[in-house]
């Protein structure tokens, strides 16, 4: 096969891959993006859709099984998982699906095997029918991250990673989870919620150790309710010689084995930056990450890289940002990343969200902050729905009142995060959210009333 050539060769079709990949089609550049795996990467095959999937499936489970505060009775509920899989695939294959249309809408050439650069400008991707060669004005390293693997737990057999765990044929009886950070939390309560009896084990002194404290106390409440273990201040050291529990020690300098059928490892993600080729090229790194500029472009003239590889929080609406804003610089456009305010969602049960500074971070960044709290007991909307715990929390400068930050934790408030994330972007002032008429009864009206509260104006005081 000869040569191909590109105006921009995109490496990697996850979420920042294929958003610039198919922006810069829709502005007429010559693109070509080289996916080992399928379109969508992690967050759509094996990360955030499939995990949701579950997610879901285990609060529909939850409710049916749980005593109604409103007087509905239902029988015991049956989980078909075999079905289950196959719902969660689905939507998988629709959404790969989709992701190929919108390629091919904009004239991008996709071309599947694995890609390894030979310099800035030249990678040879493996295909099913032999080498290919792709020269590029320009390169887009999009090749995401991979699930942290323990030198005591390597992934196999009873451990899984979550990629495993989104996958099982059936569900265990016992399940002992290693990190209760967020993606360790939201699978060990949705295989909580479907009956499984969890055992969360987590180095730090607490869940979430990465959350404000006060967001994650409903979500520690709520893992009593579902008579979720967890032991703190704790390090697993690998299974017991015949397999059947995780050896874990303790803060006391003592040892346990906590019985398990299964451990999922859920420690963190690495950046995926070996084996592309890129140890071959000058690329300045910051730590494990490739270190860019306010434009994603790395110490190569033209060589550009977005999402999980890049410092920064791993989350796949950055990268989506990054990755369109480059394909416009590449068009000629004069851009740069400079958001305000990324939002960061914990999909457990209570879901929690925070956008900007919380209000310890804000106070060492301006000293004086005024801060406004609402909780859901006092929302009819959260009352309506038997789903009163939580609150909403805005952080705003004592002096301007622009708001810093809003932090919310409570049934649904993932749907919140794009209103707090527009407020904070368009420099909202506390006066500007309590004066907008906010639709009543929602939830969203927590977000008002919490403004009025951090100026003294609540008309609802609670």
């Amino acid at each position: 096969m000869g040569d191909l050539t590109a105006k921009l060769l995109v490496l990697g079709g996850g979420p920042g891959g294929y958003t610039a990949a198919v922006r810069a089609g829709q502005l007429g550049l010559d693109t070509i993006l080289v996916e080992q795996g399928s379109l969508g990467g992690t967050c759509l095959n094996i990360g955030c859709i499939p995990s949701k999937a579950l997610i879901h499936v285990a609060a529909e489970y939850a409710a049916a099984t749980k005593p109604s505060p409103f007087g509905l009775r239902l029988g015991a509920p049956s989980l078909d998982l075999a079905e289950t899989m196959a719902w969660k695939d689905g939507i998988v294959g629709r959404l790969n699906a989709g992701v190929a249309t919108l390629l091919k809408g904009a004239g991008v050439r996709s071309l599947q095997g694995r890609g390894r650069m030979l310099d800035g400008k030249t990678c040879r991707v493996e295909t099913d029918t032999g080498p290919q060669t792709i020269r590029a004005e320009h390169v887009l390293l999009a090749t995401g991250s991979a699930p942290v693997e323990l030198p005591a737990l390597p992934f196999g057999g009873r451990v899984l990673s979550s990629t495993e765990a989104l996958s099982l044929a059936a569900l265990p009886e016992r399940l002992v989870v290693v990190g209760a950070g967020y993606i360790g939390l939201e699978l060990g309560m949705a295989f909580a919620r479907l009956g499984v009896r969890v055992t969360m084990v987590e180095a730090g002194e607490r869940i979430l150790p990465g959350w404000d404290a006060e967001l994650t106390r409903p979500v520690q409440r709520a893992m009593d309710r579902l008579g979720m273990a967890l032991l703190t201040g704790a390090e697993a050291r690998g299974l017991t010689p015949d397999g059947t529990a995780l050896r874990v020690a303790t803060g006391d300098g003592g040892e346990q084995a906590v019985p398990a059928d299964r451990v999922l490892v859920a420690v963190g993600r690495r950046p995926r930056t070996q084996g592309f080729g890129l140890e071959g090229l000058d690329l300045t790194m910051d730590g494990a990450f490739l270190r860019i500029d306010a434009r994603c472009a790395t110490s190569m003239r033209n060589v550009w890289a977005v999402g999980d590889i890049t410092p920064g929080p791993m989350l796949a609406h950055r990268a989506m940002a990054q990755g369109q804003m480059v394909a416009e610089i590449v068009a000629g456009e004069r851009r740069a990343f400079d958001a305000v305010a990324i939002p960061a969602i914990c999909f457990t049960s209570p879901e929690i969200v925070s956008v900007g500074l919380a209000p310890a971070e804000a106070r060492r960044a301006v000293r004086e902050v005024r801060v406004g709290q609402y909780p859901f007991s006092a929302n009819g909307r959260a009352l309506t729905e038997a789903e009163e715990e939580g609150f909403v929390r805005v952080v705003a400068r004592a002096d301007t009142h622009l708001l810093l930050g809003i932090q919310a934790v409570g049934a649904g408030v993932s749907e919140l995060a794009a209103g707090f994330a527009l407020a904070l972007e368009m420099g909202a002032r506390l006066e500007d959210v309590a004066a907008t008429v906010h639709a009543h009864p929602t939830r969203g009206e927590a977000l008002q009333e919490a403004a009025l509260r951090a100026l003294g104006q609540a008309p609802h005081g609670v």
